[in-house]
């Protein structure tokens, strides 16, 4: 063991910990205001709601805690455990091209994990969610949801990688050797940049071409909410490509609403859950929280944070790579400087992982965006009307009431509930 194999297994062995103690909190937590509705809901909620909300947050906190230590274990296992090393040596016994090898490592590599993945992500759904009423989705419709991502993630890998070595072997033959071994050196320049390419290709495609093959869409029908919607896109002066239902309810009763898209393919999505959930007035309140994040310039910047990270991340990768010890470190009998494949799968599988410690940097900077488009939703309709729309959205989703402040501070993206009404309620009052 060197000390990239020391850092990994301690960074792990921290992870677990710590979210170990956030869980103990959060059930605590929950637990102790289990038997009373906090008072700002008392009218809206029942006991029995309130009681189902705390039940499915601490299922779902309990789910998430060993979800996380199986996918960490297995970081372990591809790594520390040989399984990286087995797939290298077979795929380079089977196939005598260096390049065949690396796309045949890199498939076999993508499949097996997919695969182990498969069993949480089925326990999530029929077990979790079909036990608080949730699920709607067929066993059929859920696999078949889970191949079309492997493919369509599998399909955006490629690009990438088609796309850098594309690059390479352009500036192979339009630049001399001493350039070129320059450029080579700044691969991950290269792959920072075409990779927040697809994610803007991605943002423009994905409502109108990739979103379609999960889901049905179809244009807003009910004529009383399409009146209130075109006047408050007027007063927003916004325009999109239509505002669509989807057929959430396919899948499950939580209800939802979204804004996706840019240029000509902005859309407004509905869940059909949600329409079936609020009243008129308060999907319009809904709406225009949605167009609070347009407004505010929060895709932008949102988009430019996965750029830094991008950067960032393909740079620490690319310096690892360098560093005497790092492939055989992390498993891979590789000591060859920067391969692109491997160090590619080193980073899909350790990426996650140091996420996991800037997560609460990302749900502060999301948080204070649901604030901000609450106060831009305010300003466009009554802000009494998106108080009603998100109580009504708690109980249906049975989102619970009483979070741990330190658990919802690492996990959650947006306000705990009462931080939020009570910040819409000053809003109103002023």
């Amino acid at each position: 063991m060197n000390a990239f194999s020391a850092l990994l297994a301690t960074g792990i062995a921290f992870l677990i910990a710590l979210h170990g103690l956030l869980t103990r909190r959060q059930l605590t937590c929950l637990q102790s205001h289990r038997e009373r509705v906090p008072e700002a809901f008392a009218a809206e909620f029942s006991l029995e709601e309130h009681r189902k909300a705390g039940n499915y947050a601490a299922a779902k906190a309990r789910f998430l805690f060993g979800s996380l230590c199986v996918e960490l274990i297995l970081v372990l296992l591809w790594t520390l455990g040989g399984g990286l090393h087995f797939l290298w040596r077979g795929s380079h016994v089977l196939l005598e091209s260096e390049a065949s090898a690396g796309i045949a490592f890199l498939c076999a590599f993508l499949f097996l994990q997919w695969l182990l993945e498969q069993p949480l992500r089925y326990r999530r759904v029929f077990s979790l969610e079909q036990r608080f009423g949730f699920n709607r989705a067929s066993r059929r419709l859920h696999f078949t949801d889970q191949l079309k991502g492997l493919l369509i993630g599998a399909g955006l890998l490629f690009l990438l990688i088609g796309g850098l070595f594309l690059a390479l072997e352009l500036a192979g033959t339009f630049l001399n050797a001493e350039l070129l071994e320059l450029l080579g050196g700044y691969w991950w320049l290269l792959a920072a940049g075409l990779s927040f390419g697809l994610l803007l290709l991605m943002n423009w495609f994905w409502p109108a071409y990739i979103a379609p093959l999960f889901n049905k869409f179809k244009a807003l029908q009910n004529t009383e909410l399409r009146a209130r919607i075109e006047g408050l896109l007027e007063r927003c002066g916004f325009s999109s490509n239509g505002v669509f239902v989807m057929d959430g309810s396919s899948r499950s009763s939580h209800g939802n609403a979204y804004f996706s898209g840019s240029g000509k393919n902005k859309r407004i999505v509905f869940f059909d859950t949600l329409i079936e959930q609020l009243e008129p007035e308060e999907l319009e309140a809904v709406l225009a929280h949605e167009l609070g994040h347009y407004r505010c310039g929060h895709i932008g910047q949102r988009l430019c944070i996965l750029g830094g990270v991008l950067l960032i991340g393909f740079g620490l990768l690319a310096w690892a790579t360098v560093q005497p010890g790092f492939f055989p470190g992390l498993g891979l009998p590789i000591e060859t400087q920067a391969p692109i494949i491997p160090a590619l799968v080193l980073l899909i599988l350790a990426g996650p992982v140091l996420l996991m410690y800037i997560q609460p940097l990302f749900s502060l900077v999301s948080r204070r965006h649901e604030f901000q488009a609450d106060d831009f939703a305010a300003d466009k309709v009554q802000a009494q009307s998106l108080c009603q729309a998100l109580v009504k959205l708690y109980r249906h989703n049975a989102n619970t009431l009483t979070p741990d402040h330190w658990y919802s501070t690492f996990h959650d993206s947006h306000p705990p509930p009462p931080i939020r009404i009570a910040h819409l309620q000053r809003t109103a009052a002023v």
